[in-house]
């Protein structure tokens, strides 16, 4: 149980309580239940492992102490005596807040308003010591469903008109999606920055999209107004679901917010895709033109490879990267920069640059040159422009050492959804909200991943002082504990 103390910085910290006051219409009678309180009882909600339900945020408010009650005007004084909060006044003010921050026109995606409050939430339950922690980000979308029914087929006639069908991976055996009708909820989770220290894995932005528009799409302005609010993006880690749209919907807006991209190739975006004044386009760079085939088309190592072949695999794209044209320029105003020959670079012998045939022969060497040279051979340098790999292009090389071990931290998404899936905590499955409309939804899912956030930092402060007291004790940090017998450890026990 998070206590009220942790709960009201939060929503102090973050400042949205006036902004959603200022937008509520004035009643005649002025209000019991107040913004400020209204979000503290979803918090606790759900710190409660309580539904979101208006019902169990009434219950919440009317559980906390005397002293607390009036403080936060869940007991008021009214002309007969002591008035405690209804469940109707707590539904009255909910409605206010929904319409204040909904669209006018209800079209699936957030308003500005409704998204600008759920990110100062989320910022402000980031304590101030992991704010600069670290700047890298994995994202990933997972389903969330509508407590709505859906619409009878050819009409949209229903409680939730806002949902749309989805599709989402299942456990089954068959390899069909499940369809499911709802939203796609988005989130970027805090990873550590490469060979850095460790850091809670908190959400620290977040959003909801009905399942007609593209999530990719809804999620990178989320991104990018980070930057605009003075937060710096560093690496972006994401799946080939991401990295597979095209690169005005997600890679263009995100390195021009100063974002690294570090994501997998979709299946159709590796290898060869062309040429560029003679260069090969494979993998987000360019390539010698006699680069050989299977170099080009090396694909990332399978999950159950043995140490032996990853370091074949490593050794491949390590021999790969000597036939990349190399950098010289960063990205200018328009987006174009400028590349050399690897030839030039002395990183292989060819017989067009001569000067490469007095290095040593432990590099790669062109038997065979182009007949009809190109620019790219002909050429000191070549100019680049913005469209070539701009969808494909990333921190690291495809699919190199460097890439797997940075694309590794990805995973650590996959808890953040877990997390708030867990049956044992909150289950955001089908009746865990019983509000319809996506205002409602986002909201509660917010309040959800504050509370997720603060269990973390919780466990780890716990985590911490455990050790403290070990080492006090001389006694080494407290591991984990293996959750099963292996085959091997059975093997090697003794009758």
């Amino acid at each position: 149980m998070i206590p009220l103390a942790a709960v009201e910085e939060i929503t102090g910290a973050s400042g949205v309580a006036p902004r959603i006051e200022a937008a509520l219409p004035v009643g005649v009678r002025a209000r019991q239940l107040s913004v400020r309180t209204l979000l503290a009882g979803m918090c606790l909600a759900q710190a409660d492992h309580r539904p979101a339900h208006l019902t169990r945020v009434h219950q919440a408010l009317i559980g906390l102490p005397g002293d607390d009650q009036r403080r936060l005007g869940v007991t008021a004084d009214w002309t007969r005596g002591p008035h405690l909060l209804t469940y109707r006044q707590t539904e009255y003010t909910f409605g206010l807040i929904a319409d204040a921050l909904g669209t006018d026109v209800p079209d699936g995606l957030p308003s500005g308003p409704l998204q600008g409050i759920c990110d100062a939430l989320l910022e402000a339950s980031i304590p101030g010591q992991f704010k600069g922690a670290s700047t890298s980000l994995a994202v990933d979308w997972t389903d969330l469903d509508s407590f709505s029914r859906p619409p009878p087929r050819g009409t949209r006639d229903c409680a939730d008109p806002e949902a749309s069908w989805g599709h989402r991976k299942n456990n089954l055996l068959r390899t069909q999606d499940e369809l499911f009708y709802g939203y796609y909820l988005s989130a970027g989770i805090m990873m550590p920055e490469e060979n850095g220290p460790a850091v809670p894995e908190l959400a620290r932005r977040a959003t909801a999209s009905s399942c007609r528009h593209d999530p990719v799409r809804a999620f990178a302005p989320v991104l990018t107004a980070m930057t605009a609010a003075g937060i710096p993006l560093g690496d972006i880690l994401g799946d080939s679901g991401y990295a597979h749209r095209d690169a005005a919907a997600w890679a263009i807006p995100l390195r021009t917010a100063g974002a690294q991209l570090v994501q997998d190739l979709h299946p159709h975006d590796r290898g060869p895709k062309g040429t560029h004044l003679g260069a090969i386009i494979a993998n987000g760079n360019l390539y010698c033109p006699a680069t050989p085939r299977a170099l080009l088309e090396l694909g990332p190592p399978a999950r159950d490879v043995t140490p032996e072949q990853a370091t074949a695999h490593d050794g491949k794209t390590a021999e790969l990267a000597r036939y990349k044209l190399g950098r010289l320029t960063a990205d200018d105003t328009d987006g174009y920069h400028r590349v050399q020959c690897p030839a030039a670079m002395g990183k292989i012998r060819c017989p067009l640059r001569p000067a490469s045939l007095t290095l040593d022969r432990d590099r790669p060497e062109i038997l065979m040159p182009p007949e009809h040279p190109q620019a790219c051979c002909t050429q000191q340098t070549i100019t680049v422009p913005a469209d070539v790999n701009a969808k494909t292009r990333q921190k690291h090389d495809y699919p190199s050492a460097a890439w797997r071990r940075s694309y590794a931290r990805r995973t650590g998404a996959e808890p953040g959804f877990a997390t708030i899936k867990d049956p044992a905590a909150s289950d955001i499955a089908r009746g865990w909200c019983r509000l319809t409309g996506l205002a409602p939804l986002m909201l509660f899912t917010t309040t959800l991943l504050i509370v997720r956030n603060q269990r973390i930092v919780t466990a780890r402060e716990a985590r911490q002082q455990e050790n403290e007291r070990r080492a006090a004790r001389g006694l080494p940090p407290k591991t984990r504990r293996r959750r099963r017998k292996t085959l091997a450890t059975l093997t090697a026990a003794p009758p």
